[in-house]
């Protein structure tokens, strides 16, 4: 519990309007998409560098925790305050800073919404890659603290490659400069890199350069179904062994397809086994001519179904039950968990198959969707978190998945993070030597371990 003299102190920071400890505000403030562990003592919501400065000298002073926390659409548990202290809402520090179109490059607070960025960029004809499924409301120091993908990550990489330099406040209160707005730097370390997926355990981001590139001149989108999921994994291996590198290529599985069916009716076949989205982009002739390719590899490899969008209003179609998925699954039930793990791309369709069996063997309902161009998987359980029993096999179900996706060689998340949700697993992937490594690197910048304590460092 926080002393008054504390709320006190932290009030008089950001002013009382922006401190808040009434019972809606902590309790509003204490969850995300994965957890509702904990409650805050109080939510600030700093609208400056400075504020941040000043509040995290006396948190430190005070060995007061710190969670930081932006739309809370977090999915692995990391924005919740489960040790109690301050809450660090950054949604008021969104203001865009600065658009370079000629340098390449913008400058974004940390309360910046994805979305917003994007509509901000495309004015000038620029886009920033990384588009996590949140990203209407998700904000850009989230993206960046948990090292966010999405659907284009296959082509264009994750927030870490467009992460050119970074201001952040450290623990003790002071405030640092990392990299710069040059796509070349090698001033020394690249701490800005180390920031991204950092979860908010070593510092507060507090405004981001961002490498953002034109938007391609044209893009194309196709939709295969296959009757089987090697033909499915087969049609992905084929289209990147010719070269050809799509913007997006989303799996969806059985389960997927049939619960977009259930409720949107948009007409796949519901005894196909997976369904493929490819999203092509460049120069109009180039596009064109890969999606010929893409559309006859498609054939060879046994799709019984090729639709081709003819333009940006067929994409939209195209893509409707994918980007609906998430909220669907939340109609069939009271919990859901949507699990993160990557493998190879070749050992998608073992993933596929033995994420099946252990549906079966724990009696859950566990659906798949995920880029399967790089292999990225989003194992979806649902489940109701009331059922003691039925939560008891669902972790044991959700520890033989992990279990499952190191074994074929991949690893525990590609763009979820760890958080709470991945914690206990964590020893499964890295050794002592690689975890003691990451605790030296958070004792050297928060010695007293306040920086969003009990995750998974």
């Amino acid at each position: 519990m926080l002393s008054q003299k504390t709320k006190s102190a932290f009030s008089k920071i950001v002013g009382s309007e922006r401190f808040h400890d009434d019972l809606a505000t902590l309790s509003s403030h204490s969850y995300d998409s994965y957890s509702t562990g904990g409650r805050a003592d109080a939510v600030v919501f700093p609208k400056s560098t400075v504020e941040i400065s000043k509040l995290l000298e006396i948190a430190n002073q005070e060995a007061v925790p710190v969670t930081t926390r932006g739309a809370g659409t977090n999915l692995s548990g990391g924005s919740v305050p489960i040790n109690g202290g301050l809450v660090l809402c950054l949604t008021q520090m969104n203001r865009i800073l600065k658009i370079a179109p000629k340098d390449r490059y913008a400058v974004a607070q940390p309360g910046v919404v994805n979305e917003e960025l994007q509509i901000a960029l495309g004015k000038n004809g620029f886009f920033f890659p990384p588009d996590p499924s949140s990203y209407t409301v998700s904000t850009i120091g989230g993206n960046i603290a948990e090292n966010a993908g999405g659907p284009r990550c296959l082509k264009y990489g994750v927030t870490s490659d467009y992460v050119l330099g970074l201001e952040a406040v450290l623990a003790s209160g002071k405030i640092v400069r990392l990299g710069s707005a040059n796509v070349k730097d090698v001033t020394g370390y690249r701490p800005a890199g180390i920031f991204c997926g950092s979860e908010g355990t070593l510092g507060i981001i507090t405004e981001a350069t961002l490498k953002i590139i034109p938007i391609p001149k044209a893009k194309r989108t196709a939709m295969l179904v296959y009757q089987n999921l090697n033909d499915t994994a087969q049609t992905v291996a084929d289209i990147i062994g010719e070269g050809i590198l799509p913007a997006a290529m989303e799996l969806m599985d059985n389960g997927i397809i049939n619960l977009i069916e259930d409720y949107m009716n948009i007409g796949l076949p519901r005894t196909a086994e997976g369904v493929l989205l490819i999203d092509l982009d460049g120069m109009p002739e180039m596009v064109q001519k890969e999606m010929e390719l893409v559309e006859r590899i498609g054939w060879q490899n046994k799709a019984i179904q090729i639709s081709l969008a003819k333009n940006s209003q067929e994409c939209d179609e195209l893509w409707k039950g994918r980007r609906a998925v998430y909220g669907l699954l939340n109609k069939v039930s009271p919990t859901v968990l949507v699990e993160d793990a990557t493998v190879p791309v070749s050992k998608v369709p073992d993933m596929i198959r033995g994420c099946r069996k252990i549906a079966e063997e724990f009696r859950l309902k566990i659906s798949i969707v995920g880029h399967a161009g790089d292999g990225n998987l989003h194992p979806s359980i649902n489940t109701d978190a009331r059922d003691k029993e039925k939560m008891q096999r669902v972790d044991l179900a959700v520890r033989k998945i992990f279990s499952l996706a190191l074994d074929l060689g991949g690893c525990l998340s590609g763009e979820h993070g760890i958080g709470l949700g991945k914690k206990a697993f964590l020893p499964m992937a890295l050794g002592d030597d690689t975890i003691d490594f990451l605790k030296m690197l958070k004792r050297s910048v928060d010695p007293l371990n306040i920086l969003n304590p009990g995750k998974f460092v």
